[in-house]
This record gives structure tokens, sequence and C-alpha cells, in this order.
């Protein structure tokens, strides 16, 4: 049985895994389910510095205080950096990471260097006209626009989502995370859900230099929209159990 942590994406907090975190309980994992600062049950630490060392150093802070070894790090989405991070930090303490609709990111890029120009620019506007200057605003989580990333969420889900999730911290977008020159060995899955294995690989091939990583890693595939913890959360706790073993 494994140590796991669990690390929510962007406007989430650990409540995003309360589906997820029994099951894995239940199958004799010790879960861990983790909130970053400034965010949801912590948004009162929320400051223009949170950014992504901050929340690598959660993860670290996490997993040297509890003692804990052989992890399984689970990050989902914008956790990819932080997790990332966390790993190159603390090698010796990680068994694999687990990237849940995600991938590691080259050393130097931020994570919204990943997204489209448009995406970018939207973000950068909802930033300076509705977070203060530094706060990237909770999305609509409007599926009618955004049908990919939410399919198979409930009205009942979106609208717990909408209300509990919190503003991000823009600084852990903007900010790029800088990596060892030598990484270390460190096991790495990948739980695709918007994507597939094939397209990592086909990706992969044509040079993409975020897909390469991928293409060797563990890769699996659930799928759903964006939000598996929510919208498969039996399926993706069994997925993570089978990994973890």
């Amino acid at each position: 049985m494994a140590e796991i942590v669990l690390v929510p994406g962007f406007w989430l907090g650990a409540w995003a895994w309360e589906e997820v975190t029994p099951e894995l309980r239940a199958a004799g994992h010790e879960v861990h389910p983790l909130t970053l600062t400034g965010l949801a049950d912590r948004a009162a630490e929320a400051t223009p510095d949170v950014d992504v060392y901050t929340h690598r150093d959660d993860i670290v802070r996490l997993i040297e205080d509890n003692g804990l070894r052989d992890v399984v790090l689970v990050g989902h989405s914008g956790a990819n950096l932080p997790v990332t991070g966390a790993a190159d930090r603390i090698p010796e303490r990680i068994a694999r990471i687990v990237y849940v609709d995600a991938g590691p990111l080259p050393g130097g890029m931020a994570l919204i260097d990943f997204n489209k120009p448009q995406t970018q620019e939207e973000w950068r506007k909802q930033v300076a006209e509705k977070g203060d200057g530094w706060q990237l605003p909770v999305p609509p989580f409007d599926p009618a626009a955004d049908p990919d990333n939410l399919a198979d969420l409930t009205s009942e889900q979106l609208a717990r989502i909408v209300k509990l999730a919190t503003p991000q911290p823009f600084a852990t977008a903007t900010r790029p995370l800088n990596r060892p020159t030598v990484l270390p060995d460190v096991h790495c899955s990948v739980i695709a859900s918007t994507f597939t294995p094939e397209q990592v690989r086909m990706l992969a091939a044509s040079g993409n230099a975020v897909f390469e990583p991928m293409a060797g890693m563990d890769l699996r595939h659930l799928p759903t929209g964006h939000w598996p913890m929510f919208s498969r959360p039996i399926e993706l706790a069994s997925l993570l159990d089978e990994i973890a073993r």
C-alpha cells in the first residue's frame, strides 16, 4: 500500500478529492489531500507573491513534516508544475508522479505559456479587470462554452464547483519552474482524460517539446472531461490504486 498525496489544480482545494479519497483509503492506502496556499480553506493566505514555488514548498512541507516516503504524488491539471518541482526537490521521497490530464512542462516554461495566445490574453484581461491585478478569477464553468473540458459533469456538480472554487494567485501561472540540469530519475504516469495516449505519441513524434517526455511515461486513458475527480471519481481512484501498487 502507498502513501498518496493528492494535489488539486487551479481554483480547487483538498475538497476536490472528496469522492476519490475514501475509495483509495478503502483500498488500504494512506491518502493526503492537500490545499495549496491561497486557495479554498487557505484563501486568506493569498497574496500577489504566491507562486509556483510557494505551492512546490507546500507539497515538500507536507511530505517532510509527515515523514512520508515512497510517495505517489498526484497532480491534477495546473498542479503539474508544483508536483514536478517537489519531486525535483526531494526525489528520494517520491516513488512516482501521476499527472492527471496534464504532464510535466520543460524547465523555464510557465503554465500560461502552454495555453493558446487567445487564452493567455483572456486570462491577463480577467486578472486586470476582475482579479485586482494578481488573481485569476474562477471561470464560469459553462458547459455550453466549454463542452469538452466539462464533459460528464452534472448541473449539480458544476454548481458546487463554482460555489467552492476560489480565485487562483496568478503568479502560479506566470512564473516558470526552473528544473535541474540533470533531472532526477522519478517514475511518472499520465492519466489522460481530454486527450489520448495515441495523441501524446503523435505529438511527441512531431517534435513537440511538451509531449516528447510524456511519450515515454506510463500512459493511461480515462475518457471524460478535464475534471475526472468529479465526473469519474470511482474510475480515477481505481486507476490510482492500480498505479500505486
